[in-house]
Order: structure tokens, then C-alpha cells, then sequence
């Protein structure tokens, strides 16, 4: 019974676990945010290779006609 009413207490005194689950909250939240940082980089490193493989064949196009 005394285990019973110490638990109780403790429940009483730290606000019934309200900070319970906020490290994996915080966790998930910081997954998500580099999930998106790291598709917004991939499709801004698709489009700058997109762009430079683009000029790259036109001056090697240009060169060839020289």
C-alpha cells in the first residue's frame, strides 16, 4: 500500500506525467524537418545537375563545330 500511495504522490507532485513523451515528440519532430531539408536539397542538386548537364553538351556541341 505504501508503493501504491508513493506513486500516487509522485504522479501528484511531477504534474501526472505531462512531460511523458515529449523527448520522442521532439525526435519525430526533428526526423521530419531533415526529411524535408533533405528532399528540398535533392531536388535543388537534381535541378543544378539537370542545368549544368545542359550547358556542358551545348559547349561541347560549340567546340565540335570549331
Amino acid at each position: 500500500m505504501a508503493t501504491i500511495r508513493w506513486v500516487l504522490d509522485e504522479l501528484r507532485a511531477h504534474g501526472r506525467g505531462g512531460d511523458r513523451g515529449e523527448g520522442v515528440i521532439s525526435a519525430a519532430i526533428a526526423v521530419l524537418i531533415m526529411a524535408f531539408l533533405g528532399a528540398a536539397m535533392w531536388i535543388g542538386f537534381n535541378r543544378m545537375w539537370k542545368d549544368t548537364e545542359s550547358t556542358t553538351q551545348t559547349k561541347v556541341q560549340q567546340i565540335g563545330q570549331e
